[in-house]
């Protein structure tokens, strides 16, 4: 199907099988989640071609790279892909500069997608060209290893959990860069993570694999949104919104940002000024949101949205329940005290206050 990623993959091993059957977005972020052993990095390697399924079609934006069914293999050298895996594998008797254009020379200069300038560019890596990989810390050759990866001009960029060998602030240095090819490159991506908060602050389309099954498949608002998979049950769990910027308080330091369309709810940030109309994306975890029956402006709490409630499931903590609401048609969950639920009355259907204690902004 055009403007697609295909993948309908079956690989057995002796202590794990592979089943799986994918209809992706042919642009933007995918993000394979899931814990490990459940095929995310075995899915990422029959895409490249480097595992071969012993069931498999696959197809990426309208053209076949394999089909078992036809004995059809495109070999992986020839699939056009970018591979960043979690070590950047630079050459290291090669210079920044002599590395990025390894794999650019073999391309042919009419199918070059991206310059080396606008690779540079991108990952902000101008100043590291005459260096040695010896000379550079974990974040600055992950970059360059990113940068390698998209002069091969793929029509398909895989990443195999390229933030997992970095520490907290070399992974805060390297996602605005991941963000920047989202948002500059159409080159589809497809995204191995068992973070929560990076494929929430990254994916547009969350695939959630359990024991080599995806047991979910959807836009990432949607998914995590669901009380039906484990991602609720998460400490962690919450949603992500898109919003646009409406304005700012220099005064109070506080951003706000109206949700969905034109009349949507309006949130509050702690956070510096952003340009007007420009869309950001925001984390509200479960935990930072509690349940009123009446709006109430005496408290320090700034977001209190009007919303219905939609769904209650248990917790995996007994004391606790989970609560999936509807806010303006922005989807938001709730983790509550069983006491709480039973106070307020809880059930579908029912018109509250939500009350979101912090707001996280991505990016």
């Amino acid at each position: 199907m055009s403007g697609s990623i295909v993948a309908r993959l079956k690989l057995a091993r002796d202590d794990f099988t592979l089943d799986i059957d994918l209809n992706l977005p042919g642009r933007g972020i995918s993000a394979l989640f899931g814990h490990s052993g459940s095929g995310k990095t075995s899915c990422l390697r029959c895409l490249a071609g480097l595992e071969r399924a012993a069931s498999a079609y696959i197809e990426v934006n309208g053209v076949i790279w394999e089909d078992s069914a036809h004995g059809h293999f495109l070999a992986p050298h020839l699939r056009p892909v970018g591979y960043v895996f979690q070590e950047p594998s630079l050459f290291p008797h090669l210079s920044v500069r002599s590395n990025l254009q390894f794999g650019w020379r073999r391309i042919a200069q009419a199918a070059r997608k991206v310059s080396l300038d606008q690779a540079c560019q991108l990952l902000g890596i101008g100043h590291l060209l005459d260096r040695k990989p010896a000379t550079l810390s974990g974040g600055e050759a992950q970059r360059v290893g990113i940068a390698r990866a998209l002069l091969c001009s793929p029509q398909l960029l895989l990443m195999d959990e390229p933030l997992a060998a970095l520490d907290g602030p070399r992974k805060r240095e390297i996602l605005p860069y991941l963000e920047r090819l989202h948002d500059e490159l159409d080159i589809p991506l497809v995204y191995v993570s068992h973070a929560q908060d990076e494929v929430a602050r990254l994916a547009d389309h969350l695939v959630l694999l359990e024991q080599g099954q995806a047991i979910a498949s959807g836009p990432i608002s949607e998914t995590l949104a669901r009380l039906d998979l484990p991602l609720a049950q998460d400490e962690d769990a919450g949603v992500v919104l898109t919003g646009t910027v409406v304005g700012h308080d220099a005064h109070y330091g506080l951003l706000d940002l109206r949700l969905s369309a034109h009349d949507g709810p309006v949130l509050r940030i702690a956070h510096p000024a952003h340009s007007i109309g420009s869309p950001v994306r925001v984390k509200v975890q479960a935990r930072d949101v509690s349940l009123a029956l009446r709006a109430d402006d005496t408290s320090s709490i700034l977001n209190r949205l009007p919303v219905q409630v939609c769904l209650t499931r248990p917790s995996s903590n007994p004391a606790h329940m989970l609560v999936s609401l509807d806010a303006g048609g922005n989807a938001l969950l709730a983790r509550i005290t069983r006491f709480s639920a039973d106070q307020l009355g809880l059930h579908p259907g029912q018109m509250l206050y939500a009350q979101i204690k912090s707001v996280a902004l991505l990016g």
